[in-house]
């Protein structure tokens, strides 16, 4: 299996052998649930469908559920689907599985969604450098124009402009695996990991 879905606890430091201090996230991604085996025969290609933090029933359409029923899973919060290492692997349908697929990972890959930062102008979004504070300059945040001359006379698309900034998915490669807890269900990689405390996140296998 590829990888597991997880949920940002927060971030600590610990401590080398050598007593140097790094700093680290935690990851909660234990008890996911296999809602789903896919094969080849049947669907083409070789996946696991998984489940992170169980719902109630009552919270999910009746299409969730009946798949869920079907393959004798409950219901999820998230579902992900991830490829197979090996398409022998033995899994069955509602088996949980946790920490173990990450056993002997030395680094992974974490998919997770930034923190939204709200409408944000050109410096804050793009490092645009600001104007000069000089003696009556009062507009040293803004983005100046963005428009040309009498030709082509309009603004070109694909400027970089203020708006919406953060809330969108962001991938950090190759975070090192300093410790698992599988007591407790813990990841530690080493440095930070997209999104807020609490968000959910995609621990892969780096390739």
């Amino acid at each position: 299996m590829q990888g597991l879905i997880g949920k940002k606890v927060g971030m600590t430091r610990m401590f080398s052998d050598s007593g140097k201090s790094v700093a680290v996230t935690i990851i909660q991604a234990a008890n996911n649930i296999i809602h789903q085996v896919k094969t080849e025969d049947k669907d083409g290609y070789a996946a696991v469908q998984l489940g992170f933090d169980d719902v109630a029933e009552k919270k999910v359409t009746k299409a969730v559920a009946g798949h869920c029923k079907k393959n004798s899973s409950v219901p999820t919060y998230i579902v992900k689907e991830f490829e197979l290492d090996n398409k022998e692997e033995q899994l069955k349908s509602g088996d949980r599985v946790g920490l173990e697929v990450l056993e002997n990972v030395k680094f992974v890959n974490v998919v997770g969604i930034s923190k939204g930062r709200g409408h944000a102008g050109t410096v804050k979004k793009y490092s645009f450098k600001t104007g000069r504070k000089t003696h009556g300059n009062t507009n040293y945040r803004e983005r100046g124009s963005s428009g040309a001359n009498s030709y082509p006379a309009r603004v070109m698309p694909g400027l970089k402009m203020s708006g919406h900034m953060g809330d969108e998915q962001v991938t950090v490669r190759n975070l090192e695996v300093v410790g698992l807890d599988k007591e407790a269900g813990l990841l530690f990689v080493k440095g930070a990991v997209p999104g807020r405390n609490k968000g959910y996140l995609y621990i892969k296998k780096t390739k």
